[in-house]
């Protein structure tokens, strides 16, 4: 019996169990994933490269990450949901301890794009194994307490590594790293429930060869599908901006005028909180208002909040990162609720190739917002985003359509 067509088993005290694993597990990987953003200006000086070569670490890591989605999706599918968290969970462990020992700008990306491989498996996995074991009426809050989970590990990744890179050196902080993953992990694995264990699917007589086919045929089900592609090119453009945006204001906000500290620079990272909020929010407002209206409005609020940041005013620009914050962490809570709702059948493959696209975004955008950062520094970043969000309002409108079209059918 395959994952997906598994029957909920948990009791509601493991259900709750489950939820704050998956909430905990996220800020885990969110914390490694992102702590690396807060300590570029620290990692451009230890291993002596530019600033803007330094924010490659977050592109490799979202590179590899992109595309071990979608091997974590098949995995979960054949061997179930739990035992590939905690096997990539406890080998991201291990390897925090190689980034004590990295000696060279390369080697150092080596390790991380070893990482994105293991950070992948929450992600990719979360979303199906929250429907396949809460009730339907559940699955939307769950799913937005554990985007507002992403957004705290976020701030709170960043943050740490900009505390590690003002108070210690490189091989201290990373020990820091290490011991608290180790101990989110624990905690992890104290926390998920084993249910799941009971309906462990069967080992069956299938080839391999139908075994593949049957995978890319769940994948080739989703792209197929006009409305989840738009989707996930609608998650894709706008993480692609807005968390690369937070990779330069960082350099902006370090030199003249404004004269920030490496850690005074990563308090910017505050800004998620808006996300946080809307994240929480977002199960209320979609079922209000719809995703047609949320994704329009939180277009509006991007754009607004990025021409905000040309603003030469400190306080313009944490309210400008306010409201980009907001409006991506609304999209992409719209984005999430679309595939988990549309996705009937394949559903860990349907989620991962919306993540896929999504982290693939973030490698992209670096080096394409560098070229502009290059140009003209801040003002230039902003041009190549306005550039993105034009794409993106493209993507909503054509989604809009389709949308028109399916309630026309009906």
């Amino acid at each position: 019996m395959s994952a997906s067509t598994r029957t909920k088993t948990c009791r509601p005290k493991s259900e709750i169990r489950l939820i704050w694993a998956l909430c905990l597990a996220s800020v885990v990987v969110y914390i490694n994933l992102y702590a690396m953003q807060g300590m570029l200006p620290s990692i451009a000086e230890h291993f002596e490269v530019s600033g803007a070569r330094a924010t490659l670490i977050l592109s490799f890591t979202s590179f590899s990450l992109a595309f071990s989605l979608l091997m974590y999706a098949v995995i979960s599918d054949r061997v179930g949901r739990l035992m590939p968290i905690m096997v990539s969970m406890w080998l991201l462990a291990a390897s925090n301890i190689l980034l004590i020992f990295v000696q060279d700008f390369d080697s150092l990306l080596m390790v991380r794009l070893l990482q994105g491989v293991l950070l992948a498996a929450v992600p990719a996995i979360a979303m199906a194994y929250f429907k396949e074991q809460l009730p339907a009426s559940f699955m939307l809050k769950a799913a937005g307490i554990y985007i507002m989970s992403n957004s705290l590990g976020g701030i709170g990744g960043r943050l740490m590594g900009g505390l590690l890179s003002q108070y210690f050196d490189w091989q201290s902080a990373m020990m820091v790293n290490f011991l608290v993953t180790l101990t989110g992990i624990a905690l992890v694995t104290y926390l998920l429930p084993r249910c799941e264990q009971k309906n462990a699917p069967q080992l069956d007589k299938q080839s391999t060869f139908l075994k593949i086919k049957q995978d890319i045929g769940g994948f080739v089900y989703h792209l197929t599908d006009h409305q989840m592609r738009l989707v996930y090119v609608i998650g894709g453009i706008a993480f692609m901006m807005m968390v690369n945006q937070f990779s330069f204001i960082q350099l902006h906000l370090m030199a003249e005028p404004y004269g920030f500290s490496r850690f005074g620079a990563t308090l910017i990272f505050l800004c998620y909180l808006s996300g946080t909020f809307t994240s929480y929010l977002s199960a209320k407002w979609v079922v209000k208002f719809g995703v047609e209206f949320l994704y329009r409005g939180a277009l509006v609020v991007m754009f607004l909040g990025t021409l905000l940041s040309l603003v030469d005013n400190l306080f313009a620009i944490v309210i400008g990162f306010l409201l980009t914050a907001s409006g991506f962490f609304l999209t992409h809570s719209c984005c999430n609720s679309f595939v988990a709702i549309r996705a009937s059948s394949h559903r860990a493959k349907a989620t991962s190739l919306y993540l896929c696209s999504y982290y693939l975004g973030a490698a992209l955008g670096g080096p394409y917002l560098m070229m502009f950062w290059v140009q003209a520094e801040w003002q230039g970043v902003v041009v190549g985003s306005v550039g993105l969000l034009v794409l993106l309002s493209l993507a909503i409108f054509r989604l809009s359509h389709y949308q028109s079209l399916s309630k026309a059918a009906v």
